[in-house]
């Protein structure tokens, strides 16, 4: 009756490869989907742009908003700028002025 025999070096022929080819994967689908990895790059990346324009945004508004206490300040200010405040405090309007009345949404 022939003997089988089980040969170490093809096992470990087979295990070696199997284990580097495990390690690439593994890294490679970290590379990808890790908290590192390429697809958070670009949710990052989106993030960043939205935050820019929402950035620019706000700047413009603050800048509105200077000018405007700007004009209020009592080294400067503008009469007309000091008409439109107290018209909308006293919420009364000039005789020739066209009121447009909508309702709030």
């Amino acid at each position: 009756m022939p003997r089988r025999t089980v040969r170490r070096g093809s096992i470990a022929a087979l295990l070696v490869p199997l284990l580097g080819a495990a390690a690439v994967g593994y890294f490679a689908w970290h590379g990808i989907h890790g908290a590192r990895g390429f697809l958070a790059s670009q949710q990052l990346a989106a993030e960043t742009a939205r935050l820019e324009a929402e950035l620019a945004e706000v700047r413009r508004e603050r800048e509105w908003l200077e000018h405007h206490v700007a004009l209020l300040r009592p080294e400067s200010l503008d009469p007309d700028m000091l008409e439109e405040r107290a018209r909308v405090l006293l919420n009364l309007a000039h005789p020739d002025d066209i009121v447009i009345l909508r309702q709030n949404p």
